[in-house]
């Protein structure tokens, strides 16, 4: 029970090849979701990030992996989650979901990744001046060649993710093991049983930072359509990747609150603080190890920026070849490489427009990170209140499609599983956009300029700008759209007596 794909939309599918088997999906999620850029910033918090880490890895990760392996293994059409949402509530919602779930990439690799990059550059291979000529060059550089990593045919391009995961996954590991051997020569910081106990300053600072972190992991469906078997190898990469995540972040956010102190973690420098420091134990050699850190990191994330916009644009390019954005120009993939190259460019160039927006607000590099990387993870977060409730009407909408992996519980607990996700999404959602206020709820001071290093005037009217330019933009889109949709000629057929109109909307 689907509704009709336009015929731009299925002329588009005709083109893919594929390409994806179970492993290559499985390093594709790895290299995409699971980040370095959030572990400072989270481990800001103390040790308690530690603890919310857990809890959420409990009580959201894992029912939210359950969730979406069933239903990536059941709706396997290229477009993920666009075509989820499109299908439980019509074309309008699944463009907004769509546009929203698209603009995060380009926003948080021009607005954040390109800072932390150019971080790590600065502390351990050359200085670069804030605002300098190299400063703005080796950003865009950075911004382009994860744009022209996504257009490569994915064919070929698939080994870039698979190299970026299995170095990303070996830094760590030296990180942690190296933290250990540090811990047992020096001594840790001081942490004590106490420190990790949970507080209401670290759900609502932490919660939107680790759910950016632990989201994500279904979106490999977006590139369904370019999978060997997406039945089988769906619930395969997203369960095993989903645990890859849950330990490649308890482990280094306890190694950093084990050897700096509390009070010297900062957003964007944490990750550099942390392996300065334990990187000691090695000596003279400690200079060049932390050096070819550097190189290794700065790749990981243009790997991570590129595994997210190989995603995210192939979704966006099915939305707009199903007539939910603008009139088709962008729902086009190149024939010989297979890839959506339209909304490639159309991505590299919001990343552009971010990056150099972002290096005009005032304050500090970690102030303009910090702020820059909430404003992605709003409107990531943003669209799983779209997404969620999707995966939770599916399975009622439609109980007799064959489901290949099926959670063993009943419709009504598949539903209270989706609902405590979205529960948290929907409090992730508001702290994000509105930090501050369920701390002065509940008595806790919150000096906003001290904890942003910017005034909430600058902070809102950049988070809410971007959001309402969203919208109108994705309005925009919808209406530009109206042409292709007219596309739309023969419904697919239905289960039963329930059917579906051209819209998605559902149908006694």
């Amino acid at each position: 029970m689907t509704a009709t794909p336009t015929a731009l939309a299925q002329e588009q599918e005709a083109r893919l090849f594929k390409s994806l088997g179970r492993f290559d999906l499985l390093f594709l999620l790895i290299a995409a979701v699971v980040g370095l850029e959030t572990l400072g910033q989270v481990s800001a918090f103390g040790a308690e990030a530690f603890t919310w880490t857990l809890v959420l890895a409990i009580t959201f990760l894992i029912p939210y992996g359950l969730i979406f392996a069933e239903t990536g293994a059941a709706f396997t059409e290229e477009g993920g989650a666009y075509t989820w949402v499109r299908d439980a509530f019509g074309r309008k919602a699944g463009a907004i979901a769509a546009l929203l779930t698209w603009v995060t990439q380009p926003v948080w690799v021009g607005g954040s990744m390109a800072f932390l990059a150019t971080e790590g550059w600065n502390i351990n291979l050359a200085p670069i001046s804030s605002g300098s000529f190299a400063d703005y060059t080796f950003k865009l550089v950075f911004t382009w060649l994860t744009v022209i990593a996504a257009i490569v045919s994915l064919r070929y391009g698939k080994w870039l993710p698979t190299v970026g995961a299995l170095m990303k996954v070996g830094l760590l590991v030296v990180f942690v093991g190296t933290a250990i051997i540090y811990a047992i020569e020096n001594g840790t910081s001081g942490l004590s049983l106490g420190d990790f106990a949970p507080t209401a300053t670290g759900l609502f600072g932490a919660t939107p930072i680790l759910l950016f972190a632990y989201l994500g992991f279904e979106s490999g469906n977006s590139a369904a359509g370019e999978m060997k078997n997406p039945a089988r190898d769906v619930p395969f990469g997203i369960l095993r990747s989903c645990g890859t995540a849950a330990v490649c972040y308890l482990l280094p956010i306890f190694a950093i609150l084990m050897v700096v102190p509390k009070s010297q973690i900062t957003g964007i420098g944490g990750f550099f603080d942390a392996t300065a420091t334990v990187f000691g134990v090695y000596g003279g050699a400690a200079g060049p190890l932390l050096k070819i850190l550097s190189v290794c990191l700065v790749f990981i994330l243009m790997t991570q920026g590129a595994s997210w916009m190989i995603i995210s644009d192939r979704m966006q390019a099915i939305a707009a070849a199903d007539g939910a954005f603008f009139g088709g120009f962008f729902g086009v993939f190149n024939r010989r490489l297979s890839t959506p190259v339209r909304v490639n460019l159309l991505s590299g160039t919001v990343a552009t427009v971010f990056m150099l927006v972002a290096m005009q607000l005032s304050g500090s590099a970690g102030a303009i990170f910090g702020v820059v990387l909430t404003i992605a993870i709003s409107t990531f977060l943003l669209s799983y209140l779209l997404v969620i409730p999707a995966a939770i009407r599916l399975r009622r909408l439609d109980p007799e499609r064959p489901r290949p992996f099926r959670v063993p519980v009943s419709d009504r607990g598949f539903a209270i599983m989706g609902w405590v996700c979205f529960a948290w999404i929907a409090l992730g959602s508001w702290v994000a956009v509105f930090p501050g206020t369920l701390e002065g709820l509940v008595g806790i001071d919150y000096g906003f300029d001290d904890v942003w290093g910017v005034s909430r005037a600058t902070f809102e009217v950049f988070t809410i700008g971007t959001l309402l330019v969203l919208l109108a933009l994705g309005a925009v889109g919808y209406v530009g759209g109206a042409r292709v949709r007219r596309g739309i000629t023969v419904a697919k057929p239905t289960v039963g007596t329930a059917t579906l109109n051209t819209e998605g909307n559902h149908q006694a």
